[in-house]
């Protein structure tokens, strides 16, 4: 749906104003994390990894993957910066909801997008492990001069992993500034009008 007043940028793109061919490769410079993951059960944890790169593939590729899987040594290299390069050939549905998780990260990795959107990427993860997801998440797009905006609930994470924060509640930007300018009060206040 188009905006009904302003202007969205992309990566300094106007998505309204591109062509269907350019607007596919603006979408495969954007990661997503999905709070509901979007993960194929059925397919094994390498063909979910690989998902990430489907935007970059021909059709004949991407189908030649699933019998074959391409790129295999990137794959298992993601797969073993968030502890599951074990479970490359086991099928998604077989892992927990925190090691499906790491999936979609690891899935973000191998695609090496410019931007990434992440809702929620520690909601199933314990503290120590959340804290290294979201150390990788920034990287591919930070790497390239890029960006990490994410949604998070505790105000933690939001401390040793963001830049600057953008608070909403019902609909209106309540709080935007550094993180560095942030008391423990701003975040406790916000956090607790926000809930």
């Amino acid at each position: 749906m188009p905006p009904t007043a302003g202007t969205v940028r992309v990566l300094g793109a106007d998505p309204a104003a591109l062509s269907g061919r350019e607007r596919r490769r603006l979408r495969a410079r954007v990661g997503t994390v999905h709070q509901a993951l979007e993960l194929v059960g059925r397919l094994r944890v390498v063909h979910d990894v690989n998902a990430g790169r489907l935007a970059q593939w021909s059709a004949a590729r991407a189908a030649w993957s699933l019998v074959r899987p391409q790129g295999l040594p990137e794959v298992l290299a993601a797969l073993e910066r968030v502890g599951l390069a074990d479970r490359a050939f086991e099928r998604t549905e077989r892992l927990s909801g925190g090691q499906r998780q790491r999936v979609a990260i690891a899935r973000l990795l191998v695609q090496e997008p410019d931007l990434v959107l992440a809702d929620e990427p520690a909601s199933a993860l314990d503290p120590v492990l959340a804290d290294r997801v979201l150390a990788l998440l920034g990287e591919p797009a930070l790497a390239r001069g890029g960006a990490l905006v994410t949604a998070l609930h505790d105000p933690g994470l939001v401390r040793r992993h963001c830049g600057r924060v953008v608070g909403l509640a019902e609909g209106r930007v309540v709080l935007d500034r550094p993180v560095a300018a942030l008391s423990a009060s701003d975040l406790a206040e916000f956090y607790g009008a926000a809930m």
